[in-house]
């Protein structure tokens, strides 16, 4: 499948707009995107870690898990029509990042290759590998109960994956391998709805503390491990996932989004912010890129036209009120046009938006993506 890229002449009809900084952010995309992507020499090694934003099947290989999506509609998009364990109905931003490297789409899932034999288990790993998780957070307590694996536990596989690759081209070669790999992070939803979900106590500033706290743990210890080169995604504005707008109506009884938990992820972007600029100040060939989910969701949300959106607050599969209250599953009732809505089920994105998404995380201006966009992280 040929990404396919949003019109010049599109965009420069939508800078005309009030939304210029959303607009005239993704007007350098177009050609940009497919001439750096076909010059490109051979891809760089990608490494995934996060949640379901990003998971391409790990928790299909967790006995037991809770959280999976590899019975259809999901992968009602994905060639064959094919579920994958994806929460989307096809490909997901990690893929369509890794195509914009040069990949194919995102690495396969890191416990799928275990079950390979250990000459195509390593083979496999020169081109990176995918460790997210859905339902995991950046802290160990979240999602305890759903069987998933959590970033503590993910930079662990990495581990394993870093002491094969050693094993495989050498100490010497495995460090500098690791320097050209590219990190894609994206986590911290699943901690900050458990916040809410479980009525914590615990004030906004000492659990977003904690939080940014964790993350630099992680952070650091992937650095140990040879990472250099990081593109973290932070936190969308979860409240108006179409879950939290049901939330939002039982609670309040009136529609819209659940504001308190947008404040969370703007302050967990301005927290994490701050705590990239300090690493990068102390870590040396410390390079990163960082994505403000919130600031390109919610322009999406604000202003749907100018992508091609007809609905940003109902699920394409699902049941009830915004198709919120059952889950997304044979039968659910299922939108007729996915390209049109931005969520598919109660909290993921559709393909059309991971495309999106990726498109701005790649090549966007740093009204998005800053200090520079994931495309530079390259160089």
């Amino acid at each position: 499948m040929k990404a396919e890229i949003l019109k010049p002449a599109s965009f420069c009809r939508m800078a005309k707009s009030r939304v210029s900084p959303f607009l005239c952010g993704l007007i350098i995309l177009a050609h940009f995107i497919l001439h750096s992507a076909a010059d490109a020499a051979a891809p760089p090694p990608i490494f995934v870690l996060g949640d379901s934003t990003a998971d391409v099947g790990t928790n299909t290989y967790l006995s037991g898990s809770v959280v999976t999506a590899d019975e259809p509609p999901y992968g009602i998009d994905f060639p064959h029509q094919r579920p994958t364990g994806r929460f989307s109905n096809g490909f997901n931003s990690a893929d369509f990042l890794a195509r914009f490297f040069g990949l194919k789409r995102s690495p396969a899932p890191f416990l799928f290759l275990l079950t390979l034999k250990p000459h195509q288990f390593r083979k496999h790993l020169l081109q990176g590998a995918n460790f997210a998780s859905a339902g995991a957070g950046l802290l160990d307590e979240t999602g305890p109960r759903l069987s998933v694996i959590p970033l503590s536990q993910q930079i662990t596989q990495f581990s394993t994956v870093k002491d094969n690759l050693t094993a495989l081209i050498g100490p010497s070669a495995t460090k500098e391998l690791l320097c050209k790999s590219l990190f894609f992070i994206s986590m911290g939803s699943n901690d900050i709805l458990g916040y809410f979900r479980t009525n914590s106590t615990l004030q906004k500033d000492l659990f977003i503390g904690s939080l940014i706290s964790t993350y630099s743990n992680h952070i650091t210890n992937l650095y140990k491990l040879g990472a250099r080169k990081f593109g973290i995604i932070s936190v969308p504005p979860i409240g108006c996932c179409p879950s939290q707008r049901l939330v939002q109506k039982a609670l309040n009884g009136v529609d819209g989004c659940f504001e308190p938990e947008n404040d969370f992820a703007l302050a967990f972007y301005t927290a994490l912010e701050g705590l990239l600029s300090n690493i990068s100040s102390q870590l040396p060939d410390f390079k990163y890129s960082l994505g403000n989910g919130y600031r390109m969701t919610i322009d999406v949300i604000n202003n749907p036209v100018f992508v091609g959106f007809d609905n940003v607050d109902t699920a394409c599969c699902g049941s009830g009120y915004l198709n919120a209250e059952g889950y997304c599953n044979l039968k659910a009732s299922l939108c007729q046009d996915r390209r049109r809505y931005l969520f598919w089920d109660q909290f993921h994105p559709t393909k059309t938006a991971s495309f999106l998404a990726a498109q701005i995380l790649y090549g966007g201006p740093q009204y998005y993506v800053s200090p520079i966009n994931f495309s530079q992280l390259k160089g």
